[in-house]
């Protein structure tokens, strides 16, 4: 890694105020050391290049390029929507391409065309990962058997992760846009320890299923003299400091938990193919559908943090003798458990998200309750769901108890995400036969 890379992983994402005792409530939560990946195999017993390659995106896009949040799921959206076009062309074309289906006779090599579609993407995205990208995708090939299937899918795997390569560019990811900052009652401004202030460009970003990234708002937040206000205030002022002693020791670890930026996610992703016994067409279309919907909820999220650039938790409870509420007190010494995102609080970008996904897996699989669990680098633990929508109720308490969000801000956030969900299921991916 870099130690440009160490230096972005080291800003806000892993910092802990340091009152807390870390490394004692790792040590009392601990269920067991992070499990490794699921294998990579279909319900045929056969490797399932698909899930290979998401975890190979996962080691470029984090073990190495130490990409935040925002940034992170673009790319797993480029890399995964270029192997479901390739896979769907092989396939015949049974659902809606995400771009286009590469010409295809249906007797290429899956593994081929998954290997080059991933690696196109990558490649193209970080560049100075060229010599570990090559020899990881040489490597690939290597193990498929020469002849006229193997270069038909190397083709339509170039092929798919040349166009999607082409049409992201210009999207306006890593633009120059900055947050509104403001001195107000309400109005967000840089948050301590870091004071940082990033991210702005997401909103702007042109989404990749949704027609703008406006095409669904959320409502006001509540009014800074509302009852509504009081109540999310004093819960996050209780709940979410850094010296709470009201918090549990498993909402601590929620905490920790969801704020992982080596997101668990990922590996819940991949762990769901597995144990639904999906083959390599179905989890293409599952893993693309969740990172295109995913993607799209931050750009919609960011675009309404931008309309609303709203305060976080930290910043009015050290301001609250200026909200003009009178159930308020302001605590100009507080701090959250964990440290603030750099950027406006309103809606939750993480409840975007997570209702985003969690909303496609129910769709997806036809039902709610799935067992599945994940683990956390930063918490040291696994944390075991026996639905979607408890993970889903868990994050918007979790988010709370860190004390970085109003609780207003995860349930909207969530149902912000769903709304980018049902436009996407209802639009693109759709059988065709």
């Amino acid at each position: 890694m870099t130690s440009r890379s160490q230096r972005r992983r080291a800003t806000w994402s892993r910092i802990i105020p340091a009152t807390i005792a870390l490394g004692s409530l790792v040590a009392s939560t601990m269920i067991g050391p992070a499990p490794r990946a699921a294998a990579a195999t279909s319900g045929a017993g056969t490797t399932n290049p698909v899930v290979t390659w998401d975890l190979n995106a996962q080691t470029a896009i984090w073990d190495v390029a130490a990409q935040q949040p925002n940034e992170q799921v673009r790319s797993f959206a480029m890399v995964n929507g270029a192997v479901y076009d390739a896979l769907n062309a092989i396939a015949g074309t049974p659902y809606q391409p995400y771009l286009s289906a590469p010409p295809s006779s249906g007797t290429e090599s899956v593994d081929a065309a998954v290997a080059a579609a991933a690696h196109g993407v990558l490649a193209a995205l970080f560049p100075g990962q060229q010599e570990r990208l090559r020899a990881q995708y040489d490597a690939a090939l290597a193990a498929i058997p020469d002849g006229r299937s193997k270069r038909g899918g190397i083709a339509i795997g170039a092929r798919a992760a040349a166009a999607m390569v082409t049409d992201r560019q210009d999207d306006g990811a890593f633009g120059d846009q900055q947050w509104a900052s403001g001195t107000g009652p309400g109005q967000w401004r840089p948050t301590p320890p870091l004071f940082l202030s990033q991210g702005a460009w997401t909103g702007h970003m042109r989404p990749f299923l949704l027609p703008r990234a406006s095409t669904f708002r959320t409502p006001a937040p509540p009014r800074l003299t509302s009852s509504a206000y009081a109540r999310d205030l004093n819960e996050v002022k209780e709940v979410g400091s850094a010296t709470s002693t009201v918090r549990t020791r498993d909402q601590t670890e929620a905490a920790l938990w969801w704020h992982d930026r080596r997101s668990a996610s990922w590996e819940i992703k991949r762990q769901l193919a597995v144990t639904q016994q999906l083959d390599a067409l179905q989890t293409a279309r599952f893993f693309a559908m969740t990172d295109l919907i995913v993607a799209d909820s931050g750009v919609a999220c960011f675009s309404q943090k931008d309309f609303w650039s709203y305060w976080r938790p930290v910043t009015a409870i050290h301001l609250a003798d200026t909200d003009g509420n009178p159930r308020t007190t302001a605590d100009p010494g507080w701090q959250s458990f964990l440290v603030t995102p750099p950027f406006p609080e309103y809606p939750s970008g993480h409840a975007c998200g997570t209702g985003a996904r969690m909303s496609l897996y129910q769709h997806f699989f036809g039902r709610d309750d799935i067992t599945f669990s994940g683990s956390s680098v930063d918490s040291g633990t696994t944390r075991q769901f026996t639905s979607f929508s408890q993970a889903l109720n868990e994050l918007i308490g979790a988010r709370v108890w860190g004390g970085v969000h109003f609780r207003t801000a995860d349930v909207e956030g969530a149902k912000l995400g769903r709304e980018v969900y049902r436009y996407a299921v209802r639009h693109h991916f759709r059988p065709l036969r």
